[in-house]
């Protein structure tokens, strides 16, 4: 079945839909509950809002279908290919296993209690904008500047490259990953980072609460830790400069050097080596 118009299903109740098409117009599906969606294609816009407990499969949405789904709740997506922008809006309970989305402009805002299981984010700006309570295990991203003004987060076997990431959270740990990036984390609280491999310019900046276990650094990774408090970080391997800590415990097998500033607010970090012991 192929739908077009304005609202055509509106309003449908404990649906299975395989193998349909929303062709044009806005709104194809909107107003529904208990809906499962299977091997389908949506084209149009606004396709499925205020949809709540709804199983998405196997489906394709185009790059016409922006802001395709918004006010949904207690929804499952998996295997799926997104194109367009401004996916996911105003949710709770949303879960992704196994899914594409080629523009990642301003998607997941808003959302409270989201999974993600092997999802690719490509392109676009601002993902998960002002979400919170996030579990992630498997993501590749290379959209910019992710992870925004986010609270509890838990996030494993990622690779993130982007721009200022993870800037005012609260309450993220993070598991064995690779964040490629300049700004890392800035502006933000209780950040634990276990195992993770960290690239780019200024990292780690103006943080209240920062614990790093086992994490390496890139060569190119400079000015690190400028203005944070409450430091607790295990470094394996070099890192090339620490810049104006506030206060805090840093280890490291080497480190390249230590800089503070004329008017830096204090120096009550203690810095150490592990090959010679100094401080």
């Amino acid at each position: 079945m192929k739908y077009g118009g304005e609202r055509p299903l509106f309003g449908a109740r404990d649906m299975r839909l395989e193998n349909i098409e929303i062709t044009d117009g806005e709104s194809g599906i909107k107003c529904c509950e208990n809906i499962e969606c299977v091997k389908s294609r949506f084209y149009g816009k606004y396709p499925w809002w205020h949809v709540d407990k709804s199983i998405i499969d196997n489906c394709y949405f185009a790059e016409g279908s922006r802001s395709a789904i918004w006010y949904s709740n207690d929804m499952t997506m998996k295997d799926s290919v997104i194109d367009g922008p401004k996916f996911f809006r105003e949710m709770k309970n949303l879960s992704l296993e196994n899914v594409r989305i080629n523009d990642a402009d301003e998607t997941f805002w808003k959302i409270d209690g989201l999974k993600l299981k092997n999802v690719e984010l490509h392109q676009g700006t601002y993902p998960f904008m002002f979400s919170k309570n996030i579990y992630v295990d498997g993501l590749v991203s290379d959209a910019k500047y992710v992870f925004q003004y986010c609270k509890n987060v838990e996030i494993h076997n990622a690779r993130i490259k982007t721009k200022d990431s993870f800037w005012e959270c609260e309450n993220v740990t993070v598991y064995d990953s690779e964040l490629d990036g300049e700004y890392l984390a800035w502006h933000s609280k209780n950040i634990r980072l276990v195992r993770c491999h960290i690239s780019g310019e200024q990292p780690l900046c103006y943080l209240d609460g920062i614990t790093l276990e086992d994490c390496t650094f890139d060569a190119a990774c400079d000015r690190a830790f400028e203005d944070s408090r409450n430091i607790s970080a295990t470094i394996k391997g070099y890192i090339s400069e620490i810049k104006n800590p506030v206060s805090g415990t840093i280890t490291a097998d080497r480190i390249g050097k230590v800089t503070y500033d004329e008017f830096a607010k204090g120096k009550n970090t203690m810095i150490k080596e592990r090959e010679n012991g100094g401080e």
